[in-house]
């Protein structure tokens, strides 16, 4: 396997020497391939719809050093004629007129994702959905990296297309997939995860259809040997199951299923023709709320022939949730910090407030995205004992809790303050012993910070000096 698959890229290589090959779109994703395409000898030329002074200095430079063809601006595709390959970004759209008369005339179509489905010499585990990606792609590449050489890619991780010379038939490849990068694949991971299915992304997507078309490829291209890992409880992926080639998993936080693996009484099971082995409780884990408990299943389930389950419990005990997204930081005088920088609307704050059964002290408030604020009034009057409020956001907020409580006749401690330093002192100061302290704004975060990861770890920043 190891030498037919070298000679597949070998093979693949050889085939760019002197070819006229299109990088389209200067993302995460494409950087690393200007290098290795210029390295065989391929004649590139960049394609992207920002104007060259909006594009990174970095890739400039790069690209005056190798010099290489540039098309940048409003009409960039319209030099998009005579080309061997065209590498896309994962947001750009396969039917673009240009594009399209391209492949007409022959030119093969990929992407940096596809060529490591394609070339990759090792099993490849793939994750996609609407909702909960992220961390069940973390939870799986933690899971298997203490046992294999694992590389972790796609929508998270690094661009692995220039990784692939590296790969050992015994190592194993996560990948996180978008919608926008499973469009047109003509290629499925040999193991592949669809945690639901809701309408997301339709200001990319024609219609909510062609975005479940574009999740389907996920396992189209599977054959009888692959597997299939299904969310049971979502309309859409049970559907999925009867169009599977291999063999499926499903799981469910919903039903008692006979097979598959589930999340009952606050404990995640595996089931066998009915009888259910408890694997973990959620409570001995650093995740919080059904939804992580429905992402472990889905772990588990992708793992389940890779690794004993000790080793899973040991991975998942361990592991303490992706960057941002409900991120036990640390605990402090008996109180448990989370950092939910990621919840830049009302719907994820009162996700994340949803996600403890312990009394909460909740940090909110930032950029005003002119967002509607009522819906999280009632599960802040349910869930916080403390509330600290800053940004552009914090009057609005204050407003709709401020008339729940005059409507209920009830009182919470609510404070104002000017900056994250003043919120995270004021929440050590009424922080008690089993309380959570969560920092989950409901808002944007332009008002004083560049993103939410530069939010999130300012926060943790101030958490560690304490």
């Amino acid at each position: 396997m190891d030498s037919m698959n070298n000679t597949k890229l070998k093979e693949f290589n050889n085939s760019l020497k002197n070819k006229k090959v299109a990088i389209i779109g200067l993302g995460v994703s494409n950087k690393p391939l200007i290098e290795y395409l210029y390295n065989l000898q391929a004649e590139i030329t960049v394609f992207d719809n920002k104007e060259k002074d909006k594009i990174d200095s970095e890739i400039l430079t790069q690209l005056e050093k190798y010099q290489i063809n540039q098309s940048f601006g409003k009409n960039y595709l319209s030099k998009l004629k005579g080309f061997d390959i065209i590498f896309k970004s994962p947001s750009c759209r396969y039917d673009l007129p240009e594009i399209e008369e391209e492949v007409k005339n022959g030119a093969k179509l990929t992407s940096e994702i596809e060529l490591v489905l394609e070339l990759s010499p090792c099993k490849i585990i793939g994750v996609t959905g609407s909702d909960g990606k992220t961390t069940t792609t973390s939870l799986i590449y933690e899971i298997l990296k203490n046992k294999y050489k694992c590389y972790l890619g796609g929508n998270i991780g690094i661009p692995l297309f220039t990784k692939i010379s590296e790969m050992k038939p015994e190592d194993i490849v996560v990948l996180e997939l978008s919608s926008f990068q499973l469009m047109k694949m003509h290629h499925s991971p040999h193991i592949s995860v669809v945690t639901n299915v809701t309408p997301n992304h339709l200001d990319i997507h024609k219609s909510y259809e062609e975005y479940i078309e574009a999740k389907k490829n996920i396992f189209k291209n599977q054959n009888e040997n692959h597997l299939l890992i299904l969310n049971y409880d979502n309309d859409i992926t049970r559907e999925f199951a009867k169009h599977a080639k291999g063999k499926v998993i499903l799981f469910s936080s919903k039903e008692k299923l006979s097979d598959g693996v589930i999340y009952h009484d606050n404990i995640v099971k595996s089931c066998e023709d009915g009888l259910r082995r408890h694997i973990i409780k959620l409570k001995d884990t650093h995740l919080r709320g059904v939804h992580n408990a429905e992402n472990i299943c889905a772990a588990i389930a992708a793992t389940s022939s890779l690794v004993s389950i000790e080793e899973q419990v040991e991975a998942i005990k361990q592991f303490t949730g992706v960057e941002h997204r409900i991120e036990f930081v640390k605990e402090i005088d008996g109180a448990k910090w989370y950092n939910d920088s990621i919840a830049s609307s009302p719907t994820r704050t009162i996700a994340g407030l949803k996600a403890f059964t312990e009394e909460i002290v909740l940090i909110a408030g930032g950029y005003d995205k002119h967002l509607d604020y009522e819906p999280i009034a009632e599960p802040i009057i349910d869930n916080v004992k403390t509330l600290i409020l800053m940004g552009q956001t914090s009057n609005k907020i204050l407003g709709v809790v401020q008339n729940k409580l005059n409507e209920k006749g009830m009182e919470l401690p609510i404070y104002k303050v000017e900056s994250l330093e003043e919120a995270v002192k004021k929440a050590k100061e009424n922080a008690k012993p089993g309380q959570i302290v969560l920092f989950s704004p409901a808002s944007a975060s332009f008002d004083m910070f560049k993103n939410f990861e530069e939010r999130g770890r300012k926060f943790k920043e101030l958490i560690e000096k304490m």
